[in-house]
């Protein structure tokens, strides 16, 4: 959508939307210039917001109080296993398996948030740690390298750089100019 149309749209609705004013950000970030047109529907986008004709819709502030409470169960439970095993585990891999299987608890204030604490605390404990513990299982079954990382082989010489530049032409490929 270009300028013109979001800002037509908002003139029109009364209101900016926080997907408007990211998409007029984008629009401008990506431009090198911008057009007489695009100025000076910006220019008119300013003043009704400065009259208060448009208004703008603040976002929304809210929190996932499931992933606070996954977090703490995940990072005492990696802690509890590393410190008594070579093991080492991922926290981030635990958390987000576990989350992909538990329902979400979202709050906009800080008291909707205590709500969903009391509640989480009362009724899924069990579950949360159950999913936990079957986070940390498939974290501990999975072998050192299950192929998402590349890792150099234990060889020397020429064939350590044709690996480093193996994982370069991967990872950078345009990076050289030929």
């Amino acid at each position: 959508m270009s300028i013109e149309k979001i800002v037509e749209q908002a003139l029109q609705d009364g209101y900016l939307t926080p997907a408007m004013e990211a998409e007029v950000g984008r629009i401008c970030d990506n431009a090198s210039e911008l057009s007489i047109e695009e100025y000076m529907a910006l220019d008119r986008l300013m003043g009704a917001l400065l009259t208060g004709e448009v208004v703008a819709v603040p976002r929304k502030q809210f929190i996932n109080v499931m992933e606070e409470l996954v977090l703490t169960e995940a990072i005492a439970r990696v802690a509890e296993i590393e410190a008594t095993s070579e093991s080492s585990l991922d926290v981030g891999d635990i958390a987000a398996y576990a989350l992909n299987r538990l329902p979400p608890l979202y709050a906009t204030t800080e008291e909707g948030a205590n709500y969903q604490r009391i509640r989480a605390k009362a009724e899924l404990q069990e579950l949360i740690s159950q999913q936990v513990t079957e986070a940390i299982s498939r974290n501990l079954d999975q072998p050192a390298n299950d192929n998402r990382t590349p890792v150099l082989g234990k060889n020397t010489g020429n064939e350590v750089l044709r690996q480093v530049s193996t994982l370069l032409q991967v990872y950078a490929p345009s990076f050289e100019q030929k």
